[in-house]
């Protein structure tokens, strides 16, 4: 394994790539992982919001790579660009995600269904690919693929079917990288969230539909939770596994939702 620079401590370094962390639960996460000593890589679109994500952040262990997780290319690029400055991957943690608008089945556009399936789905398989092929060719062998699935990959929202369906399929993604993986001392694991307190849940201040048609007014959790569950994960040996774990504010309205 690579060392940190001048660390002084021989430790093997731990690499981490980080999905949609310009914002929300992958920027948390990508500070979490490096508060704990993780390098760590930082993609997604916005180049200015991962610099935002960097701040602060050593720059010996921390990348920015800006990168769109639709395009194979792009994915390629991001894994290749990750071996050249650390020379292993030892950690994805597969969050990029996109919703669509809140409208009837029938009012949904293809364009806005298509843009879903592109980055929930296409971009987690193309991630979590390239990582399981760095991850099988790299002495020593093995490493983790942690997938954000949702409280929706359980009970759906109203309105909700473009996101609600790409996050079952990465239930399926996470069962299958999971026994895929094992001749190869790949793990992989799924943190399924609800209500963390983002920028994206904002609008629950003014009430969210629920199923009965009413709009409520949703509690929230602190993102740290969320990004001290996946260090958590993160830190077990490869011989152990969080294989599905749910965090979420404890009186959200998803036990008993429907």
């Amino acid at each position: 394994m690579t060392e940190i620079a001048g660390n002084g401590t021989g430790a093997a370094l731990r690499v981490a790539v980080v999905t949609g962390a310009g914002s929300g639960i992958g920027r948390a996460v990508a500070r979490e992982l490096a508060a704990s000593g993780w390098a760590v890589a930082l993609a997604s679109r916005r180049e200015a919001a991962l610099r935002g994500t960097a701040e602060g952040l050593p720059d010996e262990a921390v990348a920015v790579i800006p990168t769109d997780v639709t395009r194979p290319e792009a994915v390629a690029a991001l894994f290749a660009a990750v071996d050249a400055r650390f020379g292993r991957v030892d950690l994805l943690f597969n969050n990029a995600g996109t919703g669509a608008p809140a409208v009837p089945l029938d009012e949904l556009t293809y364009e806005q269904w298509r843009g879903v399936v592109d980055v929930n789905l296409t971009g987690a398989f193309l991630c979590a690919q390239a990582a399981f092929r760095a991850m099988r060719a790299q002495r020593p062998q093995g490493g983790r693929i942690i997938n954000n699935g949702s409280i929706s990959a359980h009970a759906p929202r109203p309105l909700s079917a473009p996101y609600t369906a790409t996050k079952h399929a990465v239930t399926g993604l996470t069962r299958s990288l999971s026994l895929d993986g094992r001749p190869y001392r790949i793990a992989c694991g799924q943190i399924d969230i609800g209500n963390a307190a983002t920028e994206m849940t904002e609008r629950m201040a003014a009430g969210t539909l629920q199923a009965d048609g009413r709009l409520t007014t949703e509690p929230r959790m602190d993102v740290g939770d969320v990004a001290r569950t996946v260090a958590h994960m993160a830190s077990l040996p490869l011989e152990a596994n969080v294989q599905f774990a749910t965090v979420m504010a404890t009186n959200m309205p998803y036990i008993g939702r429907g």
